[in-house]
């Protein structure tokens, strides 16, 4: 039974329109409703909307006035009383969203930022308008400014000026190895960029992206991990097809094993980025960098199938939804990493250094190379820079020494 099935028969939802909270109550049904819940959600988000405003008003505020400021008090106050639930602060934060599209209470005060902050928050509005990275790229390059900004200049702008080389070589070198190498080498990148752009708009007067210390690391040192092509389809049998989530996990399978995309590429996907007449669909790359390639005729059944008996019909746009409510696009790429990584465990695949996404990724490029494929421009995988492409042709080393002729005379 779904939100508008269960609102129907609901007494609760009925005290409630007809309580002194009606109109907020309608507001939030109807979102419930929209998001298409089912009725156990749905009547555990009104009974603690009901418990919320009881709780408001009965501390004498009056119902225009909610906030984020109640709401954190009133789920202190609760989970003093009872245990919390996970959904209970996204419920919540549901029913704010809905309010506030209505008009009912004002707008989310502004949160006060710190120096450092506001100071790491301009530098992400660069690297999103200017650079063009990806929201979660953002995110990564935010959090790791920020630590070095802390540490380095613990009172803000005032401290720019005693930057020096010796202390951004000293914080390299204390934080190179707090992970593996592949993340202090992204540390280092951040570094780099952060004090690039302070000294671009002036914060810094030196130019000390310069005295960032490399991590070592051999280029190309390894090589891809890869499935071979009947362990991959063994993943995609083990998709259960009779249920709308097994249809979903085989048509993103699908995508990722025989198109190559990756994680966010899978997630970022759009209906309307379809092309059915013209068999095509356009890619939503790093970068924001955009590409159309063949849409493979088993991709499509396999997302024609999913669409037609698995896709919750919704007015959202994105191709892959949640399963559960509320049924919306996912937010990134590690839903995608997740349902690989489940996937590759319900087939019985282990041992394989990477488990996720892009193990499909290398594993079709591995295949493709094999049956005589040129990477040589990296149009096929979509790659920035050769360099990524190249590791691949360290594949066919087997092959070359299936093809090479034995030293004359034989081995000494």
């Amino acid at each position: 039974m779904n939100a508008s099935d269960y609102l129907q028969r609901s007494t609760l939802y009925r005290k409630l329109i007809h309580g002194p909270y009606g109109e907020f109550s309608r507001v939030y049904a109807a979102r419930l409703s929209d998001q298409g819940l089912g009725r156990q959600c749905t009547w555990r988000s009104l009974s603690l909307f009901r418990d919320l405003m009881d709780w408001h008003v009965g501390n004498g505020h009056d119902p225009q006035d909610l906030s984020e400021v109640h709401v954190d008090r009133f789920l202190e106050h609760r989970f003093k009383h009872w245990s919390p639930d996970s959904g209970d602060r996204s419920a919540l934060r549901r029913l704010l969203a809905a309010l506030r599209e209505e008009g009912l209470i004002p707008a989310a005060a502004p949160l006060e930022r710190t120096e450092h902050e506001q100071i790491v928050d301009v530098f992400a509005a660069y690297l999103s308008n200017e650079r063009g990275l990806a929201a979660s790229t953002v995110e990564s390059h935010k959090l790791l400014s920020h630590r070095f900004l802390l540490e380095v200049c613990p009172a803000g702008a005032d401290g720019f000026a005693a930057l020096t080389p010796e202390t951004v070589i000293g914080y390299v070198e204390r934080h190179a190895l707090d992970g593996s190498a592949d993340s202090g080498k992204a540390m280092c990148g951040v570094v780099r960029a952060f004090l690039r752009y302070l000294h671009l708009k002036g914060f810094i007067s030196v130019a000390l992206a310069d005295c960032v210390p490399s991590i070592r690391r051999w280029r190309l040192a390894g090589t891809p991990t890869f499935l071979p092509p009947q362990k991959v389809q063994q993943v995609l049998d083990a998709c259960d097809q009779t249920t709308a989530m097994g249809l979903r996990d085989y048509a993103v399978l699908m995508v990722l094993a025989k198109l190559g995309l990756r994680a966010s590429e899978v997630a970022a996907l759009n209906l309307d980025d379809i092309d059915w007449r013209s068999g095509k669909i356009l890619v939503h790359g790093k970068g924001r960098r955009q590409a159309m390639m063949p849409l493979r005729h088993d991709v499509g059944t396999a997302i024609v199938a999913y669409i037609r008996h698995g896709r919750p019909a919704l007015p959202c746009r994105r191709l892959f939804l949640r399963m559960l409510a509320p049924h919306v696009g996912f937010a990134s790429g590690c839903a995608i990493t997740m349902i690989a990584k489940e996937a590759l465990e319900r087939a019985g695949i282990h041992g394989y250094a990477h488990h996720g996404a892009h193990l499909f990724r290398h594993s079709l490029a591995t295949d493709l190379l094999r049956s005589g494929a040129s990477f040589a421009d990296g149009q096929l995988l979509r790659h920035r820079s050769i360099d990524s492409t190249r590791i691949y042709a360290k594949l066919d080393i087997e092959k070359l020494r299936e093809l090479s002729l034995p030293w004359p005379g034989g081995v000494q």
